[in-house]
């Protein structure tokens, strides 16, 4: 058990062996190690997701559109094809891509480059969620072309985000 004579003793010496330190340039004094304070600023977060463009919007926009098409897909008969496509599981795979990508969409404005990634996603959506829609819909394959360069789209969207 330490007696308050030694604590002091103790503290003593340590403070004079700390100044001798620094003094000879061995540590530095405590005034200097201690961080400059930051002042921080706390918005909400949805006046942050404002300042980056209109992607929180738009994705809500989307998420509603994907779940209407979802509703619609699951409510209808799709028509009968020659070519045997499975149209029902061509429709699921874009409601289940337009979700996806619509919840990347939120996401956009935590980004660096929020206008680039936002525009790929949106644009991805439309060509490869919409050419998918219009196939399974209207059993019409005119439109399927374009479904390749929209996932690409889809894939720089994501690719952007990380730049």
């Amino acid at each position: 058990m330490v007696n308050w004579m030694d604590a002091l003793m103790i503290n003593t010496v340590t403070e004079g062996t700390m100044s001798l330190l620094r003094t000879i340039g061995i540590f530095k004094s405590s005034s200097v190690d201690k961080p400059p304070t930051t002042i921080m600023i706390r918005a909400p977060l949805w006046q942050l997701a404002q300042e980056a463009g209109p992607f929180v919007r738009l994705a809500g926009l989307s998420g509603a559109a994907a779940v209407i098409l979802g509703a619609m897909g699951a409510h209808r008969t799709f028509p009968e094809t020659e070519a045997k496509d499975d149209l029902k599981k061509i429709f699921e795979t874009a409601n289940r891509f337009h979700f996806l990508h619509t919840l990347a969409l939120v996401t956009v404005p935590l980004c660096r480059r929020p206008y680039i990634a936002g525009a790929f996603f949106i644009a991805g959506m439309g060509m490869f969620c919409g050419t998918c829609y219009y196939h399974a819909f209207t059993g019409d394959r005119k439109l399927r072309q374009v479904t390749p360069l929209g996932g690409t789209c889809l894939i720089l969207g994501w690719i952007a985000m990380v730049f």
